[in-house]
């Protein structure tokens, strides 16, 4: 397995990351969060009309762009550095639900609508979905559903907005009636859970690095007895420490990714969730103890990556529930639902 990137992959990664970065100029994430959909609107319409983002996992015979998941997770990763609120999360399960399991004649007709940018979302009614919330339901154009092993194309549903604790990602309760619903497919429900929890490591170990960058330019900055506060050895240990958790996070994300489609992919998914979403907790944590009391306050970012964390590590399963799975059946992470 090759732990690098193509130069293709870094320029997408770099494309993302100055679109982004120049919108926030713009709107910024405390103003896209307040939006009514929840997220930049104009960003996203960038992302898919001129990057493509929606359309990056989806084969060139659905008119997509023909390249992996891996592609899209490392879009995941760059949105999840800067918490930028989109609906990539819920379209991306949407896409990988159809391409595992849906049927041909299911994949023509949504897959081009998805790649093109129209949103969609995913419902997925067991116990690792907490309280039965889909992510990115509200405003969803195409809306499915994991019935079992069984593939849905809902009509009709209603869906109501709640409101969460990371208010940078958006949540609905759904309701729909069953006889309503159009068969699409027989999908493997471990394939796509191992989806999920695969795209919930790419926003963990994406924030987990940005969390301590800026908490580390911070350190250089603010100064205590007349030194900065990184120049003190304790706080130069933490650090380090820190960055062997989101370096090893970003390589245990990346191996779930390139694994997805293989016979390993729960096992790795298991191993890289339950990773990550400890890494992504421990960096949040220390990023509020060395910012301080800024850290608390609603105008610094610390309480909303510290939001995020906590939000992940509860989705698509918690950590000990992977580990165990990953313990007692390495080809499943049906032990973590």
């Amino acid at each position: 397995m090759r732990f690098a990137l193509t130069e293709e992959q870094s320029d997408l990664v770099a494309t993302v990351r100055t679109l982004v970065a120049k919108r926030a100029t713009s709107m910024d994430l405390r103003a896209a969060m307040a939006t009514p959909e929840g997220y930049d609107t104009v960003l996203w319409q960038t992302l898919t009309e001129q990057i493509g983002v929606a359309a990056l996992a989806i084969p060139e015979e659905y008119d997509g762009a023909g390249c992996t998941y891996l592609e899209a997770h490392l879009v995941l990763e760059e949105l999840g550095a800067g918490l930028t609120p989109s609906p990539l999360l819920g379209l991306l399960l949407a896409t990988e639900a159809l391409l595992i399991g849906g049927s041909d004649e299911a994949k023509r007709r949504l897959l081009p609508q998805i790649a093109a940018g129209t949103t969609a979302a995913l419902v997925i009614d067991d116990d690792l979905v907490l309280d039965d919330l889909v992510l990115d339901a509200p405003g969803a154009e195409i809306l499915l559903a994991l019935d079992g092993d069984e593939l849905l194309e809902v009509v009709d549903a209603e869906v109501t907005p709640i409101d969460a604790l990371d208010q940078t990602l958006r949540f609905g309760k759904v309701r729909y009636d069953r006889t309503q619903a159009t068969s699409i497919g027989a999908a493997d429900a471990n394939r796509i859970h191992a989806v999920g929890a695969t795209a919930m490591t790419a926003l963990q170990a994406g924030a987990a690095a940005r969390a301590l960058e800026i908490t580390v330019a911070y350190l250089k900055e603010r100064h205590q007895f007349g030194r900065p506060l990184g120049s003190f050895q304790a706080l130069k240990h933490r650090c380090a420490d820190l960055l062997v958790q989101t370096e090893t996070a970003r390589t245990m994300s990346w191996a779930a990714a390139w694994s997805v489609g293989q016979p390993d992919q729960g096992v790795r998914a298991s191993l890289a969730k339950s990773w990550c979403s400890d890494a992504f907790s421990q960096v949040a944590a220390e990023m509020i103890q060395l910012h301080g009391g800024v850290a608390i306050t609603w105008e610094h970012d610390a309480h909303l990556y510290f939001k995020r964390a906590h939000a992940t590590a509860q989705l698509f399963g918690r950590a000990a529930e992977h580990r165990r799975a990953a313990a007692t059946d390495p080809t499943t992470i049906e032990g973590a639902r």
